[in-house]
């Protein structure tokens, strides 16, 4: 009986323990890239697994951050959107900011900034509850990812190999967002799946 006992109680164990894990499992390149729902500053909502078939990018963003500010007000961020929606990519803007945190935005402040700065991204979701950014374990602002056509995290990580605030460091980087997403649309393999992302903290 006692073993019958110690028996459940390690099967108890092992799957409480296998739900804590899955709860805070973090995203890993080469497997499914978690499920979600969000809606957009319009009010659209947006379930990834709605655009299976098509690649997927996901750019954490935060208007007040300067490392963001290093691409937006270039319009380097904006061109890269512009360059891959018009191949078909679906490019989701996501910010995760928590209300009364920096970065954070209504939704009409979401259409007036994505109006003034030319935004081409299919759309920006907005994240206030971090409920997104923390299943994909967003650090910074950017935080970038590719999903491939099939549903699969093909990349994750910086925008590219330049850890600065400095504009005219863009035209000198290794892009690793646009390599890998032209990768995947050859249908190759990514040759740099993951790299160390930098950046301002989510404000969670």
């Amino acid at each position: 009986m006692f073993a019958s006992k110690f028996s459940k109680l390690i099967a108890c164990v092992f799957f409480v323990t296998s739900i804590a894990t899955s709860a805070h499992a973090v995203p890993v390149t080469g497997q499914p890239a978690p499920e979600f729902t969000g809606t957009d500053s319009h009010g659209k909502t947006h379930k990834l697994s709605d655009y299976k078939g098509k690649v997927v990018v996901l750019e954490w963003t935060n208007h007040e951050c300067p490392f963001v500010k290093k691409f937006y007000s270039v319009g380097k961020m904006q061109e890269l959107q512009k360059a891959y929606t018009d191949k078909g990519v679906v490019w989701l803007s996501i910010v995760s900011s928590a209300e009364g945190k920096q970065g954070n935005l209504k939704p009409e402040q979401a259409n007036a900034i994505m109006l003034e700065k030319k935004f081409a991204s299919t759309a920006m979701i907005l994240d206030p509850t971090g409920e997104i950014g923390k299943l994909y374990n967003a650090k910074t602002t950017p935080h970038m990812f590719v999903i491939s056509k099939d549903g699969t995290l093909a990349y994750m990580g910086a925008i590219d190999d330049k850890k600065s605030t400095d504009s005219e460091d863009i035209a000198g980087a290794r892009n690793y967002v646009a390599s890998a997403v032209d990768q995947v649309l050859a249908g190759q393999q990514v040759a740099i799946a993951s790299t160390t992302s930098y950046g301002c903290s989510v404000k969670y």
